[in-house]
């Protein structure tokens, strides 16, 4: 069985987000960046499973911009077995759409055929979590998304998903698309003999047109600003003050 892993460009979850003094957007010049911490547990949990002789092959997907080339490595290194990248932006402050990406997914798997695709649930930079419903509406497929624990059985995906009353396991027919959560695995460091025979393993570049495939934005970010800072505590001497602030105060009960 073949695997579709979509990965995804991002800040680095370590650095700390700042916005342009215009409020346009973010700001990104000299911003260390790295592959979605989602898609690293999709990466990793699809070698997993080749690793247990489920999986034959793994191909990465990135849509985005050249640099985007550096995820695919990384994912190659951990052990994926190729990668495109769909060459979408030229401007490293395009995001690519969730209805886009997933139009342009949607053309790779026909083209690919794969029996599963394993994406991370979400981005950390949009935090839309709609690619992979949106794929799978698109192709007709099962989806289980929030995944914390998968098997393969058969012709069927056995998913563990953390839903907000717990946990729930559901059977999905293959060909199937999988989300996953943050619990589900956690992924692998790239050795350096990985990463040096990554550079090696092929990585084929498309375009939109290729798939024609019309990335166009339909949204337009009017603003971006800064959460406001959390304002300082307040003492209460009694239960009865507390109770009272925050039924007229704070108005949440």
């Amino acid at each position: 069985m073949k695997v579709l892993v979509p990965v995804k460009r991002v800040i680095d979850y370590n650095v700390k987000v700042r916005v342009k003094a215009d409020g346009s957007g973010v700001d990104l010049a000299n911003v260390k960046m790295s592959m979605n911490p989602f898609d690293e547990i999709a990466v990793e949990e699809a070698i997993r499973l080749k690793e247990k002789g489920t999986v034959e092959e793994i191909v990465v997907v990135s849509i985005g911009v050249k640099q985007s080339q550096e995820t695919l490595r990384t994912a190659l290194a951990m052990g994926a077995d190729r990668a495109i990248l769909v060459n979408a932006a030229d401007d490293v402050h395009t995001d690519i759409e969730p209805l886009a990406v997933a139009k342009l997914l949607a053309k790779v798997v026909e083209e690919e055929q794969p029996g599963l695709v394993i994406a991370g649930k979400q981005a950390i930079d949009n935090d839309m979590n709609a690619t992979g419903q949106m794929l799978s509406a698109l192709l007709g497929w099962s989806q289980a998304t929030f995944a914390s624990e998968v098997a393969i059985e058969g012709d069927d995906a056995v998913v563990t998903r953390e839903v907000d009353g717990g946990l729930q396991t559901i059977k999905v027919k293959m060909p199937a698309i999988v989300t996953v959560d943050l619990r589900l695995n956690e992924p692998r460091y790239a050795s350096l003999p990985n990463i040096m025979k990554a550079k090696k393993k092929p990585l084929e570049e498309k375009t939109p047109a290729d798939y024609g495939v019309d990335v166009s934005p339909r949204l337009e970010v009017v603003k971006t600003s800064e959460p406001a800072e959390r304002a300082a505590g307040v003492m209460v001497g009694s239960v009865e003050e507390l109770v009272s602030k925050l039924k007229n105060e704070a108005g949440v009960i």
